[in-house]
């Protein structure tokens, strides 16, 4: 599945979670509620993926965890915060980088309105 397919896919799934949960709650709360969107959409994905950090040679575990990973080549960084600032896709960015996953969708589920709240990224 190309990239354009496969994000539009999740966003529909994302919508969906929106329509129906509005803004206002957790990210956990978003986060189980759009893996089980995209489990009856029937899209793969891993939901909280641990991801080594390469430091010297070695991977070590430093806790971070993808909040999404989808179908193995797109990862979904979920947010519920007032407003989508820099360090958020800078660290979308950064989870791009250490996983060599080229493709990226930020997503903040406490905007008003979804298409405001979201972010494709591409490296």
């Amino acid at each position: 599945m190309d990239f354009d397919e496969l994000s539009n896919r999740v966003i529909r799934c994302a919508l969906e979670v929106h329509r129906t949960l509005g803004p206002g709650l957790l990210e956990s709360a978003y986060r189980h509620c759009l893996a089980h969107e995209l489990a009856l959409a029937a899209i793969p994905f891993e939901i909280e993926k641990a991801i080594p950090v390469k430091y010297k040679d070695v991977l070590l575990d430093c806790g971070m965890r993808l909040d999404i990973f989808v179908d193995k080549q797109l990862i979904v960084e979920l947010k519920a915060v007032d407003k989508l600032l820099a360090v958020h896709q800078a660290q979308l960015l950064t989870y791009m980088k250490i996983t060599n996953i080229r493709i990226g969708i930020l997503i903040n589920f406490n905007s008003r309105a979804l298409r405001d709240g979201l972010r494709r990224l591409v490296l």
